[in-house]
């Protein structure tokens, strides 16, 4: 899934390559995606792009009053070229499930978003106001707005029984920040990903704080400028815990662990962030705190 680093490098490329040029089509190949009905998702064509935004891991190109949001949820992901097809896709066929067209001063671009495997979540907004989108609507604050500082996160943090790692992945909590990401921070502050938030007092919180911008930082830096392409492998490769079960810890040398649930998993190091212990591998497991 992508998260705050690949969403933002994302917005950034659109907008390099698609502020000022009209969208000349619109196809939805897949009419689950859509999640608006007003205004009509034709009403963009024939609009100029006035910008891309991100908010939190939603991306949206606004244009004249109108605004195409997207969510790319687990498994989908955005498809550039500078050469899109004029042919008309068969509605519920293959892994396209949006294509868009657009005419600038540079020429031709386009772009599908994809979605593969058979649970589909990627969603798709036609909005007057990106803020109409309920994800975004209760989005928490940004890591890398003015006002997140260390107090605002100990206020998060501050009286609440939910365990650290799942805090960190709630997007009305924190925006932009994932099951991968969340695994990294957690690992550089060396905290267990299973440590209760109110457990920790105000110095951990300043690490854990310190861990959220170096961890993101880094990986925004990394993902600047990058084409769509290119976005996950850059995520991958600098991951130190998050899939990469079985292989040494780049800082302590320790094996990698996973816990596993239903549909996710977690990556941990036991010597940098649980004391050495290894936290069971079950939902209903007594974890360590």
């Amino acid at each position: 899934m992508p998260e705050l680093p690949e969403v933002a490098g994302l917005a950034k490329f659109l907008d390099e390559q698609l502020r000022g040029s009209v969208l000349t089509k619109l196809q939805l190949v897949s009419f689950a995606v859509l999640k608006t009905a007003d205004p009509p998702f034709n009403t963009l064509e024939g609009r100029t792009v006035v910008g891309v935004r991100r908010f939190g891991k939603f991306i949206s190109i606004d244009t004249e009053g109108v605004s195409l949001v997207f969510h790319l949820a687990r498994a989908g992901w955005l498809r550039f070229t500078d050469s899109p097809a004029d042919s008309q896709l068969k509605m519920g066929k293959g892994l396209i499930a949006v294509r868009c067209a657009f005419s600038g001063p540079d020429g031709p671009r386009g772009f599908d978003l994809t979605e593969a495997g058979t649970k589909k979540s990627l969603a798709v907004y036609v909005v007057r106001d990106p803020h109409e989108v309920p994800g975004i609507a209760t989005l928490g604050p940004d890591p890398f707005t003015e006002a997140f500082d260390g107090d605002m996160l100990a206020e998060i943090l501050r009286g609440s029984p939910q365990q650290i790692k799942g805090l960190l992945r709630s997007q009305s909590v924190i925006a932009g920040i994932g099951n991968a990401y969340s695994d990294e921070i957690l690992h550089a502050a060396r905290i267990s990903p299973f440590a209760t938030a109110k457990s920790l007092d105000r110095a951990t919180v300043q690490v854990l704080y310190d861990a959220i911008h170096s961890v993101l930082g880094e990986a925004l830096a990394e993902a600047e400028g990058k084409p769509p392409k290119d976005l996950k492998d850059v995520k991958r490769s600098h991951m130190r815990v998050h899939a990469r079960t079985g292989l040494p810890c780049p800082v302590c040398g320790d094996t990698v662990r996973e816990v596993s649930f239903a549909d996710t998993s977690l990556q941990y190091c036991p010597t940098c962030q649980t004391k050495g212990k290894i936290l069971a591998d079950r939902r209903t497991s007594k974890f360590l705190k």
